[in-house]
């Protein structure tokens, strides 16, 4: 049987001194949650909708039951001691303390450090980029592609279009909270930027180990990091701060674009079959997407990083939740790799903006 969810959890929780089922759905992409009553129907109506796998917790113990192909019932018994939780709303844990004074400084949160209503997507943005940064980042030191930061050599970090520098702050902010020396750069071409982000540094006393500037990234003063991070940058500006990277040795990126103007301009006629998608406007861009970013993987794969492109966040916060990440690890490039980019960018008739910017990529 097809089931409607891939997952459904109910758990009894306690709601104005009564006694209700929450049901949580889960259809792979987002979750919905609704309170019932304890209607013993309903819940049968769910155990025989084609489910194969079903597991029962009690306070003392737990079952598990698995459904064969040929409808044998597996059933397995697990004691142990567990504690029932009815509170209804469950906190979830965060890694920016909603209160942290650099949330109410860039204006993300209230004076009662509270995330204001109009910035909760904001805010998503900034944790969902530490859930990516964080264990990546760990990741990297384990394994001794980044030395292991100290007082004397402290994590470099560079946030290459900056803006108002929400994710510049939250890497800042972060990183020390969990006792990582770190020095984070924060570069975006507008002086009032600059200016504005300074002043924040200094009135929350961190004008130490944070700094702002007000350069064009090819052209910026700061010319190497650690790690390299991109929030929108737009159209090539994305691949000014992919090629700074690469060029100045950075050993991981987290890269999300926006914008893809120009492999769009350049896909001018389209091989067959793809004829069949790009004569619709809407269809066209959105290849060009897919093209541009597929196309940055592979040049990044091909002098020597390791790249992953995954979803930065769920497309209802933003439109543009692609992130690449990349880390360097020196492997010799690929020969599949290099005959992929070079058959895409023949048949396509296109020369990526990224190429141009990184002397060391070459193919012959």
């Amino acid at each position: 049987m097809q089931t409607e969810h891939e997952r459904i959890d109910i758990r009894p929780v306690a709601i104005k001194e009564s006694i209700l089922l929450q049901l949580t759905y889960n259809d792979g992409r987002a979750t919905t949650t609704k309170n019932i009553s304890p209607d013993g129907m309903k819940v049968m109506e769910l155990l025989s909708s084609g489910y194969a796998n079903f597991t029962i917790d009690t306070t003392e113990g737990s079952m598990s039951i698995r459904i064969t192909k040929s409808g044998d019932a597996q059933v397995h018994f697990a004691t142990q001691s567990l504690e029932q939780n009815l509170v209804h709303d469950k906190k979830k844990e965060r890694l920016l303390d909603p209160s942290d004074p650099f949330l109410l400084e860039v204006g993300i949160a209230d004076h009662k450090g509270q995330i204001k209503p109009s910035k909760n997507d904001k805010y998503k943005q900034v944790e969902e980029f530490l859930r990516l940064l964080v264990p990546a980042l760990n990741s990297a030191i384990e394994a001794g592609q980044i030395s292991k930061p100290s007082h004397e050599k402290p994590l470099s970090i560079v946030d290459l279009g900056c803006g108002h520098a929400y994710l510049t702050f939250a890497a800042h902010q972060y990183l020390r909270s969990i006792g990582m020396p770190v020095h984070v750069t924060g570069i975006d071409i507008r002086p009032a930027s600059r200016d504005r982000n300074n002043a924040i540094a200094k009135s929350l006393g961190i004008a130490d180990t944070i700094t702002f500037t007000a350069e064009e990234i090819a052209n910026a003063s700061t010319q190497s990091a650690d790690v390299a991070i991109a929030l929108h940058a737009c159209d090539t500006a994305t691949d000014d701060a992919i090629a700074w990277a690469v060029n100045g040795g950075a050993t991981l990126l987290l890269v999300a674009p926006c914008c893809h103007h120009d492999i769009q301009k350049q896909m001018d006629q389209s091989p067959e079959p793809w004829g069949a998608i790009t004569k619709f406007g809407v269809m066209k861009e959105r290849m060009g997407d897919l093209l541009t970013d597929a196309l940055r993987a592979q040049i990044l794969r091909i002098i020597g990083y390791r790249v992953e492109i995954i979803e930065f966040i769920g497309g209802e916060h933003t439109p543009r939740n692609i992130m690449i990440r990349a880390v360097k690890t020196g492997a010799q490039s690929d020969s599949l790799d290099i005959d992929r980019y070079r058959e895409i960018t023949t048949q396509w008739g296109i020369v990526p903006a990224l190429s141009k910017k990184i002397p060391t990529f070459t193919i012959r």
